[in-house]
C-alpha cells in the first residue's frame, strides 16, 4: 500500500486557473500537477494560452481566480516580500535569453548572486565559474553577449538561471532559432540539469523533436483550454483531432455557423 509519505510531492500545483485580459478570458479553468524532478513541456499553438500561463506560473500575471502552489505555497496570497523570497527558488530563461549587453557573460552569470546574496566575491565568482562550466562556457566569461552565437546566448541565460540552483526552472522556446545542432546539445543540457540537480522544469516550446525528446510528460493546450497531459507516447497516440492537427501542422479547419458569426458582428457593432 502507498502511503502519503511516499508519494512525490507535488513541486508545482494548479488549481481551477482563470485569467483575462481585459473582457477576453485567456486561461478556461487549468487545473495541474507537476510532480518534483519532472520535466513537463506546453505546448499548443499560437493564442493556446500558453505564454499567459508561463507568466502565471512566474507570479509575472495576476490571475482572475484560481490557485498557483509552487513548492507548497500559493503565489496568488503572497506579498511582494514572500515572492521575491520565493524567486529566489525560481529559475527563468527567456526566449531572447534576456542578457543585459553591457555586461560580460560572467558578469550576467553573477548578477543574481550579487543581487539576491551576501556572499563574498570569491564565492560569486566560483559559483558562477562552476554554472558557466555546466553549460560549457567555461573561458567565454568576459566576451560580451555580442560576440557569442544564439546558442551560446542561450547556455548563458541557462548559467544565470540556476546558479543559485533553483528547486524549480522555467524556460521559454528554449530551442527557438537554433540550429540542429546547437539545438540537441541544448536539449541534453536539460536533461543533465534534471538528473544532476533535481529540478524539475517546465519548458514552453513548439520545437516537437526538442519536446519528445526531453519531456516525462507533455501538457497541449489549445484556447485557454488543456486538451490533455500525458507521456509522450500517449500524446502522439491521442485520438483527439485537434492535437493530431498540431502534432501534423495541420490548418485548423473549422465550420463556420452563418448566424452566429453574424450575432457576433452585430454585437461588436453595436459596442464600437
Amino acid at each position: 500500500m502507498e502511503t502519503s509519505s511516499s508519494k512525490i510531492q507535488a513541486a508545482i500545483q494548479v488549481e481551477n486557473l482563470v485569467s483575462h485580459y481585459g473582457d477576453r478570458e485567456i486561461l478556461k479553468n487549468i487545473s495541474l500537477e507537476v510532480p518534483q524532478g519532472e520535466i513537463l513541456v506546453i505546448m499548443g499553438g499560437s493564442g493556446s494560452g500558453k505564454s499567459t500561463f508561463l507568466r502565471s506560473l512566474l507570479g509575472l500575471k495576476k490571475a482572475t481566480s484560481g490557485k498557483v502552489s509552487l513548492l507548497g505555497q500559493n503565489i496568488m496570497q503572497m506579498t511582494e516580500a514572500q515572492m521575491h523570497a520565493m524567486r529566489k527558488n525560481m529559475g527563468v530563461a527567456f526566449q531572447g535569453g534576456a542578457l543585459f549587453n553591457s555586461l560580460t557573460v560572467g558578469e550576467n552569470v553573477r548578477l543574481p548572486l550579487r543581487e539576491h546574496t551576501e556572499l563574498d566575491e570569491a564565492t560569486i565568482n566560483i559559483m558562477s565559474r562552476m554554472k558557466l562550466e555546466v553549460v560549457n562556457l567555461a573561458g567565454f566569461e568576459d566576451l560580451k553577449p555580442a560576440e557569442l552565437s544564439g546558442g551560446m546566448i542561450k547556455r548563458a541565460a541557462l548559467a544565470r538561471a540556476i546558479v543559485m540552483d533553483p528547486k524549480l526552472l522555467f524556460f521559454d522556446e528554449p530551442s527557438a532559432g537554433l540550429d540542429p545542432v546547437a539545438a540537441v546539445e541544448l536539449d541534453e543540457l536539460i536533461l543533465t540539469l534534471r538528473d544532476a540537480m533535481q529540478m524539475t522544469i517546465v519548458v514552453v516550446t513548439h520545437e516537437l523533436e526538442s519536446a519528445y525528446k526531453i519531456a516525462d510528460r507533455i501538457t497541449v493546450l489549445d484556447q485557454g483550454k488543456i486538451l490533455m497531459t500525458g507521456s509522450v507516447d500517449e500524446v502522439k497516440n491521442s485520438s483527439n483531432k485537434r492535437i493530431q492537427s498540431l502534432l501534423h501542422r495541420q490548418a485548423r479547419n473549422e465550420e463556420i455557423d452563418a448566424d452566429e458569426y453574424l450575432q457576433r458582428l452585430t454585437r461588436q457593432a453595436s459596442s464600437s
